[in-house]
This record gives C-alpha cells, sequence and structure tokens, in this order.
C-alpha cells in the first residue's frame, strides 16, 4: 500500500532495525514499547483486519505465529509472552497493517478496562 509506514518498513524504503526476516514477514522492536521487550512481526503482504484476510492471508498469519516461538532467545521469550493484535481504531490499531505485538521480559497483569 502505498502510504503505509509497515510496507515501507518491509520495502526497506524507510529504514528501521529489523531483528528478524524471512519471505513470509519482518520483526522490529516496538517504537513506544509497552513491556521490556516489545517487537512488531509484520506480514510483507498488506490487510489492516483480520477480517479482509484471504485464506492465503490466514495460512500466513498462521505461519508468522507457529514461526514465532522458534525465536525464543532471539527475542527473549525464555519466561513467557504475549500476543496482542489490535483491530480497528477503537481498538489501538494506529498503523492499518496487520502486525502482531510480541511482548515479554515482565510479570504482565492482565487489565482489559
Amino acid at each position: 500500500m502505498e502510504n503505509c509506514l509497515f510496507c515501507k518498513f518491509v520495502s526497506k524504503e524507510f529504514k528501521t532495525e529489523i531483528v528478524f526476516e524471512n519471505d513470509d514477514f519482518i520483526i522490529i522492536k516496538d517504537i513506544a514499547p509497552k513491556a521490556k521487550n516489545h517487537y512488531l512481526a509484520i506480514p510483507k503482504k498488506h490487510f489492516k483486519l483480520l477480517a479482509d484476510m484471504t485464506a492465503d492471508d490466514a495460512c500466513l498469519l498462521g505461519r508468522i505465529l507457529k514461526t514465532i516461538p522458534t525465536l525464543c532467545n532471539l527475542l527473549r521469550l525464555e519466561n513467557g509472552y504475549r500476543l496482542v493484535v489490535n483491530q480497528g481504531d477503537d481498538a489501538g490499531q494506529t498503523v492499518p497493517h496487520l502486525h502482531v505485538h510480541i511482548l515479554s521480559g515482565q510479570k504482565m497483569e492482565w487489565n482489559p478496562a
């Protein structure tokens, strides 16, 4: 997508520190961390919402979710981690490109309010 910040990271038009990359996605550090370790897994294919996914996109997301635990040492996930996918403005999705927040490195409380 032409004006998408994450698409520009994926295409390397904008520089960012990529901590992992494969054919499906990149992982970068979040610039506004909400945990000691906070990364973003960003699919290389642009789509905004889970509702927008094709069957191929669902397989892509499955591969991303399957890969994250294999990066335990790189992402410092050894004591547990949280995955978050914000969907839409009210949920706090600030970039309109589906991405998975990976949070770890501390004890996390559940506070849905």
